[in-house]
């Protein structure tokens, strides 16, 4: 922290896309900067390109190279490349996929090296990424193998918050992965969230079946019976949890309003429904690290970059999303360090 306030580090995401646009626009809101401090890891030259782009000529930064250099009051941005990039809005190229990995990759070390407190990402090309050599499936396989801990998929909203037990995994092979220890796992992670970092005490969550109808007792699948439901009854000795529901009839009905929590079993199951209800202020967070990630919820939209109307409420609300999460941890870590005293009831005598 400076000056009391979170240090907000930012990864450009991929150039070509509606990152920097979304980025800038968010850090050009005065207010901001009275809340925490925002460091954006790119360049001078690429952040002056796309202040003239949008016209935003009055957008001030504080170019950085090392933190001791920091400015409180202002938007950072910390040098990552010296080197004039080659901007080709709306194509998903090698060139932005590298500069992509150059920019998290420094964001990721600050974070581990706690210069800054939270790592708020941008949107990515994933084949773009994997042109320049990134090896990993998205975001959160590579941050879970970075900052250690078991990573769980959380896109959240003021009103709803969604987990998966499979990411980004092929459709193929999502059944595979539906075993009882892994949706266990999963609604183990869901519930730590849930109390850790959104301060809900007895949080209740609803668990979604893999199948159409939820299997309908057998007749369409046996995952629901052979893992789904064992994972719910064990994870019933500890936890509220219901469930397994059929996923259309579930959002249909809006059953959702009545959990704290959502467990999808795979990506669109999940993301589907949630990015309908809540595509704008969504906010994708990657619970179970050590550390604390969020992301908007929509990917580089190639077909609106540089156009100069891509709305910046989910990236504004990333950053919000993690400033509450860290304070939701440090008021948690407070309450574990200081238990309150256990002590006995004495029987008044009459």
């Amino acid at each position: 922290m400076v000056d009391n306030k979170i240090i907000v580090g930012i990864s450009q995401g991929d150039v070509n896309g509606i990152g920097l646009e979304i980025i800038l626009k968010t850090l050009s809101e005065p207010a901001l900067s009275e809340i925490c401090v925002p460091v954006l890891f790119s360049s001078q030259k690429t952040v002056s390109y796309f202040r003239k782009a949008l016209n935003l000529e009055e957008f001030n930064f504080n170019p950085l190279r090392d933190f001791n250099q920091i400015n409180s009051k202002k938007p950072n941005v910390f040098i990552c490349y010296e080197e004039e990039v080659t901007i080709e809005l709306g194509k998903a190229t090698s060139v932005s996929g590298k500069y992509a990995i150059s920019s998290l990759d420094l964001a990721t070390q600050a974070l581990i090296d706690n210069k800054i407190d939270v790592l708020v990402t941008a949107p990515i090309n994933k084949h773009a990424m994997k042109e320049a050599g990134f090896k990993h499936p998205g975001h959160t396989e590579y941050l879970g193998e970075k900052l250690g801990g078991k990573p769980l998929m959380l896109l959240c909203s003021d009103k709803l918050r969604v987990a998966v037990v499979t990411g980004h995994v092929a459709i193929k092979n999502v059944s595979n992965q539906i075993t009882k220890e892994n949706v266990l796992a999963k609604i183990e992670q869901l519930n730590t969230s849930l109390v850790k970092d959104f301060g809900i005490r007895k949080p209740k969550i609803a668990v979604l079946g893999l199948n159409p109808h939820a299997g309908e007792n057998g007749a369409i699948g046996d995952e629901e019976i052979t893992a789904i439901i064992p994972a719910i009854q064990k994870a019933k000795e500890k936890m509220i949890v219901e469930g397994p529901y059929s996923a259309d009839g579930f959002f249909g009905n809006n059953i959702q309003t009545q959990f704290d929590g959502v467990l999808a079993m795979y990506h669109d199951q999940g993301l589907i429904p949630f990015k309908t209800l809540a595509f704008n202020n969504g906010v994708n967070f990657t619970a179970g690290l050590n550390f604390i990630r969020t992301s908007p919820d929509h990917g580089t939209a190639y077909e609106i970059a540089g156009k100069q109307i891509a709305d910046e409420t989910s990236f504004r609300e990333a950053i919000y999303l993690a400033i509450d999460v860290y304070k939701n941890r440090m008021l948690d870590s407070e309450i574990s360090a200081t238990p309150l005293a256990f002590s006995p009831m004495k029987k008044e005598r009459g």
